[in-house]
């Protein structure tokens, strides 16, 4: 593999940090603002609603430069975002920061997969690509644990340094290593705007909003979850957060492996058990071991539904994905945002720190409903087609059928 591939793993590894390591942080970080815990949280909802802007925005931006200067740009976004929120003398400039670094996310690994899979051959793409994501799998199992203990040990401050100095260190190797790329035909967004009449492609990105949303409802307040409710020390979520980490490489190897094979009862299961294991959680959060065994659980089962919504998206959007695929990008972050404030509402409100992971349940439970009427509407529309083929001169298969039209 190309070492350019090592740049974009880099890159990877730096926005996975920026975007999960802030869970670990919000008591640190409201309490020297002086600001509640649910105050705190739009730090989350402000970077999730950052990507959700900043994807689809940048990635058409994306199409009027060349590849390699765009990713540099994108890495400076970054960089400056982190610093920003690091050296922030007040809440509101630390969000700033939060969304300015958030605008690099969607379009970074959009325009990172074209030139990862452009750097090798044909039959080594997807490893390709499997490589640059892997910086974001390991950013939850390293990146955000050793950020928690930095920001819990130091002060949360040189967290967001830390990360900065990872997004110069990928900005480098962009520059040194990554080959220069031709400006990439200009897209044309009648054709990329079409893909969302289909309702097909809104249900499966309604169903990214909600599935993975019901994860951050919990996740994003682990931190007083478990030092105020399970009786762990502030030192201990760094470890659980390792845990949590460890269940999403774990959940995104078996989506990914069985997401070509039984796309709509991968999701079927994943999300049942997702909204069953959240609501559980609110009676486990109270005991220690219990506790950590859920939140395993919960990163396992959230990141098992990534591949097959992703792939949702793609194959229902493939007369023009490029910019369906970023906005479900997007989308994931739609439902951070929301999840994290329904979690801080439901604790502004008196109901505890307990409270967002029935939230959450609710979130995963309304994205299985749509997963259900949307394996019955493609149900139907199959039906459907092999009864107007039967009725033709010569049967054959429906999408056949459809292809001659």
């Amino acid at each position: 593999m190309p070492l350019a591939l090592l740049a974009l793993a880099i890159g990877a590894f730096g926005i996975g940090t920026t975007e999960f390591v802030i869970m670990g942080l919000l008591p640190e970080v409201a309490d020297d603002f002086q600001v509640s815990i649910p105050t705190a949280g739009f730090l989350v909802t402000g970077y999730a609603l950052g990507v959700v802007l900043g994807a689809p925005l940048m990635t058409v931006l994306g199409t009027k430069v060349p590849r390699k200067r765009m990713l540099m740009v994108l890495m400076g976004f970054f960089i400056v975002g982190n610093v920003l929120s690091a050296l922030a003398p007040v809440f509101g400039v630390m969000l700033a920061g939060r969304v300015v670094a958030s605008l690099a996310q969607g379009a970074f690994f959009g325009i990172g997969s074209v030139i990862a899979a452009d750097l090798v051959a044909p039959g080594k793409k997807a490893g390709a690509i499997a490589m640059m994501f892997t910086g974001l799998t390991v950013a939850n199992v390293v990146g955000v644990p050793l950020g928690t203990l930095i920001g819990q040990s130091i002060g949360w401050r040189a967290t967001f340094l830390a990360v900065a100095g990872l997004g110069v260190l990928g900005l480098a190797g962009i520059a040194l290593l990554v080959p220069e790329q031709p400006r990439p035909e200009g897209v044309r967004l009648r054709h990329e705007v079409a893909a969302f009449r289909n309702v097909q492609v809104l249900l499966a990105m309604a169903m990214t909003v909600l599935g993975f949303g019901g994860v951050f409802a919990s996740i994003t307040y682990i931190a007083p979850m478990m030092t105020e409710v399970a009786g762990f020390a502030d030192a201990s979520v760094t470890w659980l957060l390792v845990l949590f980490g460890l269940g999403m490489v774990g959940g995104n190897l078996i989506g990914g492996k069985y997401a070509d094979r039984a796309l709509m009862p991968l999701l079927y299961v994943s999300l049942g058990a997702l909204a069953l294991m959240l609501a559980l959680f609110t009676f486990t959060a109270h005991h220690k071991v219990a506790a950590a065994v859920t939140i395993v659980l919960v990163g396992g089962l959230g990141s098992a539904t990534v591949p097959p919504l992703q792939k949702r998206v793609l194959d229902q959007a493939s007369g023009a994905p490029t910019l369906a695929s970023a906005v479900n990008i997007g989308a994931f972050n739609l439902g951070n945002a929301l999840a994290a404030w329904l979690g801080g509402m439901v604790i502004a409100a008196g109901l505890g720190f307990t409270a967002p992971n029935w939230v959450g349940a609710l979130l995963a439970g309304s994205a299985l409903a749509l997963a259900v009427l949307s394996g019955a509407l493609e149900r139907r529309g199959v039906r459907r087609g092999s009864r107007v083929v039967a009725g033709s001169a010569t049967a054959v298969p429906a999408p056949v059928a459809a292809a001659r039209q």
